[in-house]
Parts: structure tokens; sequence; C-alpha cells
């Protein structure tokens, strides 16, 4: 049953249903090791179920509960948090960054994730010496 909420979270999503669609799109989000398409194939297929983890990075992007998309509808009860929404749109520099960045290698994206962690931490730990 797996299988079938995860096809159908993918075309509510807009996605085709394929395993090279779900490779790409989960490893773009994903920051750990990339998974294969046989992997991929397997959830597909209803073979296996992915980890918690990867499960949470399906669901978020998939914009479905984590519990929903691995166990259905079931009645369950929970508080809804709505999805973070961005307070204003983004600028023509930042779309061409973004489109710049999507146009990267997994491994390269990775990197530069990490450099933008770094600035931004010594940033906030420059700014907070600075009060």
């Amino acid at each position: 049953m797996f299988a079938e909420r995860l096809k159908n979270a993918m075309k509510t999503a807009g996605y085709d249903v394929r395993s090279s669609v779900l490779e790409r799109e989960f490893n773009l989000r994903y920051w750990g090791k990339p998974i294969t398409y046989q992997a991929v194939r397997r959830w597909l297929r209803g073979d296996s179920i992915p980890s918690q983890e990867k499960l949470q990075v399906l669901a978020h992007w998939l914009a479905i509960d984590p519990h929903q998309l691995r166990y259905g509808d079931g009645g369950q009860l929970a508080v809804k948090e709505p999805l973070a929404v961005w307070g204003t749109s983004p600028s023509n520099e930042e779309r061409q960054l973004l489109a710049l960045y999507r146009s990267l290698p997994i491994e390269q994206r990775k990197l530069v994730h990490e450099v933008m962690e770094t600035f931004a931490k010594a940033y906030a730990t420059k700014e907070r010496s600075d009060n």
C-alpha cells in the first residue's frame, strides 16, 4: 500500500510517476548519500519502504503528512502546522542563483549548501558580537 500512496502523492504534486523522476527529485532534497535508481524502483513497486529519515524528505517534498504517506489515513488526529510560505517573492537575482544552483551536480550542490551555512553562522556570530 505504501507504493500506491507514494504514486498518488507524486501525481497529486504534479510529477510523473517514474523511478527516474523520483530518484532525481529525492536526491535534490536529501543531504545524505544519494539513493539509487534501483532503490526508488523498489519503493514504487512496493518491495521496500524508505527509512523514517527518507520518508520525512519524501513527505516534505510531496506536501503530505509523513504518517499518512507511510500508513495511510487511518483516522489519525493531529495538530497540523502549515507549510512555511516565503514572506516576499524572490527577486530576479535570487531566481537566477536558484537556477544556477539547480543546474549543478548533486555533490556541488552539497558543497554550496555547506559554504552558505558557514557564511550564515559566521555572520550570525559577528552580528551577536557587534551588539
